[in-house]
């Protein structure tokens, strides 16, 4: 047998595998498209306490940084409790101070000399209950008269005595449980004063972090309730593609995956990603039919990747497609 003789079937074979070829290239499953979105961190920039805005030092597509001021707030009532704290803070202050210092020097002569004059009218009355004694005793005065002088001489000596406690007290000063009560009232004044002062700094509103200016709710003359978002940020640095996957085909997408994503609004060029997240819980349900008599409803789970280039001018709500073989 000749050489093409041997050849002749295998080529009448050759047609035969294009037309297959062909056949199955056409009759091929498509390939399953996923649209997902692109989404940034997001935060709100607003004051711990009422106000009315007086500037917004930003606008619409502004970049900031950490710490940048974005608004200021004016509040007269900050300003009056401010007053209020300061004298409360002053007056107890100036007592602790009239306190650890104890009495002047003209209060402590002054009970001394209460104490000598007391002392005086008592020994005094002490004389004259003698002189009247004996008196009595000799029985030229009535007894009604020296007992009265006896009285008068025990009430003197009290009165002497207790001049001379208040002198003693006067020497000494305070107690130092009263001077430590004293200390802390102006221990807490003071800290009235720092509260309000800290009030007062939150009329200075600060980012809380780097990002690009996408609203401003509020403009300068009206009121801004407490922890109401004035301005909102959004940091592109810490942005992320969020796919809603069914169930059955999260197998395509297991922590940690690498895969590529076409972002159209850049240059539709395939771009990796990783996945950063799932979502632990199932969200919305779409039925699918298993067979013609029955069916079963495949449950959505959000899946997020991150971009592995650093580059990327990404914005929030650009699509992301992502294309998987079909099952």
């Amino acid at each position: 047998m000749s050489a093409l003789s041997r050849r002749l079937p295998l080529l009448a074979l050759l047609p035969i595998a294009a037309l297959a070829g062909a056949t199955w290239w056409a009759t091929r499953p498509a390939p399953v498209r996923l649209q997902g979105q692109i989404e940034a961190q997001s935060y709100s920039v607003a004051s711990k306490i009422p106000g009315r805005i007086d500037r917004v030092l930003v606008k619409k597509g502004d970049p900031l940084q950490q710490g940048d001021l974005v608004f200021r707030l004016t509040s007269p009532e900050l300003d009056a409790k401010m007053q209020q704290a300061q004298a409360g803070e002053a007056a107890a202050s100036a007592l602790a101070r009239n306190v650890e210092l104890g009495a002047r020097e003209q209060q402590v002569l002054a009970a001394k000399d209460q104490w000598r004059r007391a002392q005086a009218a008592a020994d005094l009355h002490q004389t004259t209950y003698q002189r009247l004694d004996a008196l009595f005793k000799e029985g030229v005065l009535a007894e009604q008269k020296r007992d009265e002088a006896l009285t008068q001489w025990r009430t003197s000596q009290l009165a002497a005595d207790a001049a001379q406690q208040q002198y003693l007290l006067a020497q000494e000063g305070a107690r130092e449980e009263q001077k430590q009560a004293a200390r802390e009232q102006a221990k807490r004044a003071a800290g009235a004063v720092a509260e309000v002062a800290a009030y007062q700094a939150e009329t200075e509103v600060r980012s809380p972090a780097s990002g690009e200016v996408s609203q401003v709710l509020l403009q300068p003359g009206e009121l801004a309730p407490q922890g109401f978002p004035v301005v909102t940020l959004l940091d592109m640095h810490d942005a992320w593609l969020r796919l809603q996957v069914r169930e059955d085909r999260l197998k395509h997408f297991p922590m940690g995956r690498e895969f590529e994503v076409r972002l159209p609004a850049i240059d539709d060029q395939p771009h990796r990603f990783r996945v950063s997240h799932i979502a632990v819980m199932g969200e919305y349900a779409t039925w699918r039919a298993t067979d013609s008599g029955s069916g079963f409803d495949m449950r959505s789970f959000e899946v997020e990747a991150r971009p592995l280039e650093a580059d990327l001018p990404l914005r929030v709500g650009m699509s992301g497609l992502v294309s998987l073989d079909a099952d």
